[in-house]
């Protein structure tokens, strides 16, 4: 065979072998009536979409995989209503991407809009977009290491949530919708990575904030149905957003005593930029 010839066979081969080790795999559990469920989300690299599936099923995850690197993660505990789901990396290794193929893994996760549920999500290097609209949240805990993620509240929370809190590393996080969270407390903690809270959506209930960033960029969207305060840290002091009126070290829209709902915001950072938008008709 001439030279060219293997080569191109080889080169052939490689390709195939490539594209053999993306494999599927599905999970899934039928709704037989839960009313909770606690659910863990590991996915250490690639593309995660998570959203409200279908009402007859507690949750599935549909993944393909690159099987040289990572295994699926699924595991259900009838007994205290929690499964873990996901991809870690095999022999529970970290995470080192090393080609553009790795990252082409894909997963989608679905949950049962009945049931009212407890989300922990931990992300790697991670593309992901999280609609949370339509579900029952009653806490989110979600940390992005080097992702960049987007999480959505299209419609409001079917329950009250008790607080969610996120954190960020060197990660592109936007959290949009927050008025529609029904959160209680809301807390944010990150390091350089950029970060944009958005805080539209429909307020049924007041909730407080605290956002601590060390050298990231934060963008705050304050919604004009409620009453907004900021509070800041002493690094802070030549921040002067517009809208907001100054309290000594807290900043206040115009009619805040008045308000039926108020949006408390606690502001700390050594370095880092906050920066204020409003959002919503005035």
């Amino acid at each position: 065979m001439r030279p060219q010839l293997i080569a191109a066979a080889l080169l052939l081969c490689a390709s195939n072998a490539a594209a053999q080790s993306m494999r599927p795999f599905t999970t899934f559990r039928q709704w037989h009536g839960e009313t909770r469920l606690t659910a863990r989300l590991e996915y250490a690299a690639g593309t995660l979409r998570v959203g409200a599936g279908r009402a007859d099923e507690l949750y599935r995850m549909d993944v393909s995989y690159d099987e040289d690197r990572f295994v699926p993660v699924s595991d259900f505990d009838a007994s205290d209503g929690s499964v873990t789901l996901g991809v870690a990396a095999e022999g529970g290794a970290g995470v080192r991407v090393v080609s553009q193929h790795q990252l082409s893994q894909t997963a989608g996760i679905a949950f049962s809009p009945k049931t009212d549920l407890a989300l922990d999500v931990d992300l790697g290097a991670v593309d992901g977009d999280l609609d949370l609209g339509g579900l029952r949240i009653t806490d989110l805990d979600l940390s992005a290491g080097a992702s960049r993620a987007t999480v959505r509240f299209t419609r409001p929370n079917g329950a009250r949530c008790r607080a969610a809190t996120l954190s960020a590393g060197a990660a592109a996080l936007t959290v949009s919708g927050l008025g529609n969270s029904r959160c209680d407390r809301i807390a944010f903690e990150g390091g350089v990575g950029k970060v944009v809270l958005d805080f539209g959506g429909t307020w049924s209930s007041s909730s407080k904030v605290e956002v601590r960033m060390a050298l990231g960029e934060v963008t705050l969207r304050l919604p004009r149905q409620a009453g907004v305060a900021i509070t800041l840290d002493k690094f802070l002091s030549s921040f002067e957003p517009e809208g907001l009126e100054r309290h000594g070290t807290s900043y206040r829209s115009p009619g805040y005593d008045q308000a039926a709902r108020h949006l408390d915001i606690t502001v700390s950072t050594a370095a880092g930029a906050v920066r204020t938008e409003w959002i919503g008709e005035k």
